[in-house]
């Protein structure tokens, strides 16, 4: 975590047009640096922005204001230096598990031979545990090892930055459990910056190495942001009796449900 401003968000507004003149303003005043090699979630209610910070900085969308500095360099548009997994895991249905993730690592590095495309291909499939299913279908996997590839198919491009936008809110909790210790594990390896999207708190504290907390919307910013003190590997059980766990936790709860309790969700 040795550069703060790897990944700098400065002064940024979002507003979309309504037609007749009127504008739905969706953010303002956000101002974050992200280091190196962090795990960064961003938490709020629905409707404070998160995604549409998350689409900036994937350069899905241009913010009104401010600018997206990333290692120094500022974000136009999308770039293979950022890496997207949405909540539907968006793989070609036609292709294997395998040919999923190596259309993506031969669009982006086209330079490799065929020998370096399958030692890598084969990496990424082994680093999500699908080596028995690497030639399935989408059609024949369970919803979890769906995203399990979206996830491989992202790394193997080696992006300097993970978005993830809630990636495992429509899997059940053994599931959502199971692709949590994958996606640590896996960080600790390929030793990215992560930023995801998610209404768990148990996952934002789970995960985080800072957690970014949203005022409600319109006119969302970012309210506090809060450093979660734990070392890594992390152990769920462990840490449910964790004293920085339950103060993180606590603190997150305070801010979503006293400090910008909604009721309307």
């Amino acid at each position: 975590m040795s550069d703060n401003k790897f990944l700098e968000l400065e002064n940024i507004h979002k507003s979309f047009p309504l037609g007749g003149g009127k504008e739905y303003v969706a953010v303002v005043d956000v101002n974050v640096n992200i280091a190196k090699n962090e795990i960064i979630s961003i938490i709020g209610h629905s409707g404070c922005g998160k995604s549409t910070l998350l689409n900036m900085i994937a350069g899905l969308d241009a913010q009104t204001e401010g600018n997206i500095i990333l290692n120094n360099k500022e974000i136009k548009g999308p770039g293979p230096e950022r890496a997207v997994v949405f909540q539907n895991h968006s793989l070609l249905p036609w292709l294997s598990v395998y040919e999923n993730i190596e259309m993506a690592v031969k669009k982006v590095m086209p330079e490799l031979s065929a020998s370096e495309l399958r030692v890598r291909v084969e990496k990424f499939v082994s680093m999500v545990n699908l080596d028995h299913a690497k030639d399935k279908f989408p059609g024949e996997i369970s919803g979890g090892m769906k995203q399990r590839v979206g996830i491989a198919r992202a790394l193997s491009i080696k992006p300097d930055v993970l978005l993830m936008d809630e990636p495992f809110g429509a899997l059940d909790s053994l599931t959502r459990a199971n692709l949590q210790e994958h996606l640590m594990r896996i960080q600790q390896s390929v030793q990215n910056t992560v930023i995801i999207i998610t209404h768990d708190i148990d996952e934002a504290v789970l995960l985080s190495d800072k957690v970014i907390m949203m005022t409600n919307g319109p006119e969302a910013t970012i309210g506090e942001i809060l450093e979660v003190k734990l070392d890594r590997p992390r152990n769920r059980v462990e840490l449910q009796s964790d004293p920085e766990y339950i103060r993180c936790r606590e603190a997150i709860l305070s801010f979503l449900y006293e400090k910008f309790a909604k009721d309307d969700e």
